[in-house]
């Protein structure tokens, strides 16, 4: 349930991104530093009243802020930074498939961790999974994907970012917990590229909406989604978490149906039912296998 609510709120996120790129002329970079941001700091305000010097200890602990500024921004930045520099240099269909890639990536570096073989069940989940997005990002049709060398290696990226955030979350959220962790992880990240593209220079245009639409990212798709999908991975590990993660596609194509007048595709509709199957496969999955 975690790990499904967290891709449900980046699908949210996803349609409120699209929505500002659609009406205002933001910069992915100026949004994805103030989300992170914004969130880094809000994430951190919720644990300060429970212990306020446990919040601060970790800065004492050098291996453990080793973990943290790796997973910020080998894992955090890197993943939102790149995926948006994918769908520039390419588009957002030709992105997100390349992003889920990461479902692959994943099962065989935990299968060579483990020392395991990838079983019949979670091969099946890992190919529907592609499958499903494919279908619903580019509709079925490869003429939808633009794909050139900085695409490419931008998407590439992106799955390689989905997995170290992933994977480097674990032993400190084990330790420190995850909203503080996720909290110093999106604000070190954060920053880091807010000063590199000077966010404080705020675009022109913005109205009550725009602001509204900012508001819901940072709070559901970026606080919320992150924070309760590393708790999933927590409880149930990455394989199954990445591959139930597979929802944010299908959640972000239904969410544009139903706000933004998108239509639904028979190509499309076909990715929903596969995504669902790959969740249904990763949650009934024995621990073996997945």
């Amino acid at each position: 349930m975690y790990a499904a609510l967290g891709s449900l709120s980046w699908g949210i996120s996803g349609v409120c991104s699209q929505s500002l790129f659609m009406h205002y002329q933001l910069e992915a970079p100026w949004l994805t530093a103030v989300r992170m941001v914004c969130s880094g700091i809000l994430l951190l305000l919720i644990t300060l009243p429970k212990d306020k010097a446990h919040v601060f200890r970790i800065w004492t602990r050098p291996k453990d802020v080793i973990q943290l500024l790796a997973f910020a921004l080998l894992g955090l930045l890197m993943c939102q930074y790149t995926f948006l520099c994918a769908i520039r240099y390419s588009n957002s269909a030709t992105a997100t498939v390349l992003q889920s890639l990461n479902v692959i990536l994943m099962a065989v570096i935990m299968a060579i961790r483990n020392r395991k073989r990838m079983g019949s069940r979670q091969l099946l989940a890992v190919f529907l999974a592609l499958v499903g997005t494919f279908l619903i990002a580019a509709g079925g049709n490869p003429a939808n994907m633009n794909l050139s060398g900085a695409g490419l290696i931008f998407g590439l990226l992106a799955a390689i970012g989905v997995i170290t955030y992933t994977l480097l979350s674990r032993p400190v959220v084990a330790v420190w917990g995850n909203l503080m962790v996720t909290g110093w992880g999106m604000l070190i990240g954060g920053l880091t590229l807010f000063l590199a593209i000077k966010a404080w220079q705020l675009p022109s245009g913005l109205d009550a909406t725009a602001w509204l639409l900012v508001a819901s990212i940072v709070l559901i798709g970026t606080a919320l989604g992150f924070s309760i999908f590393l708790e999933g991975v927590k409880l149930i590990g990455p394989v199954k978490a990445t591959l139930i993660g597979c929802l944010e596609p299908a959640s972000a194509t239904a969410l544009s149906a139903l706000f933004l007048g998108t239509r639904f595709s028979l190509p499309e509709l076909s990715g929903f039912c596969f995504i669902i199957l790959t969740v249904f496969l990763s949650v009934t999955g024995s621990e073996k296998q997945l």
